[in-house]
């Protein structure tokens, strides 16, 4: 991505507020702060990073913990004066380990998604006992696409019967696929991406 950082409006300290967004459930995860030189980095890198105020130094999204902040796309407002970045999530945005730094009782319905997904990485990455996920997992990609194949019949059965069931087995059809794509290193952002490329087709 490309943007002319000169002509932004940055305060007397040289920094611009940076509203963080999730690119699929638009969610508000964080507030943060960059100076150009931040701003340079994450265009260059890919990686959302901050000027840190306290530590009075650049910081990248998840250079500790892991879980970082994947630039998709990068806006300002009308004064150029605040930033709007889209980002997917590796890992819960909130260093509380929570998937954003807000809580609001009326979530996008939507960010379901990205939160399994963070799930799904956490077990990948830090699998733990009793963990169906980290199991799943653990079996491999033939196991996981046998749970999708499976469950993508009892939806169907569950159409065909009229049982009640449709809507729970379409969610266990939907969180086995979210593995089985994490399984093979995509999410279902890219999913989107291919529907909306047909769709303008």
């Amino acid at each position: 991505l490309k943007m002319d950082i000169e002509n932004l409006n940055y305060d007397d300290r040289g920094l611009i507020p940076a509203i963080i967004q999730d690119s699929i459930s638009f969610n508000v995860l964080m507030l943060g702060y960059m100076n150009k030189d931040s701003l340079q980095k994450t265009l260059n890198t890919g990686e959302v990073t901050f000027f840190s105020r306290s530590k009075q130094r650049l910081w990248t999204k998840g250079e500790t913990s892991g879980n970082k902040l994947f630039l998709k796309l990068i806006e300002f407002d009308c004064d150029k004066d605040a930033l709007l970045i889209k980002a997917e999530q590796l890992g819960p945005t909130c260093h509380l380990e929570n998937y954003s730094c807000f809580k609001s009782e009326k979530k996008n319905s939507f960010s379901i998604i990205t939160e399994l997904e963070a799930v799904i990485d956490k077990r990948k990455d830090q699998p733990i006992e009793k963990s169906y996920v980290a199991s799943l997992l653990d079996r491999g990609v033939k196991e996981i696409a046998k749970k999708v194949t499976e469950e993508a019949g009892e939806t169907s059965i569950a159409a065909v019967t009229n049982d009640g069931r449709l809507v729970d087995e379409s969610a266990d059809l939907l969180f086995h696929l979210l593995v089985l794509l994490k399984n093979q290193n995509y999410s279902f952002e890219d999913v989107l991406k291919e529907l909306n490329n047909r769709s303008s087709n």
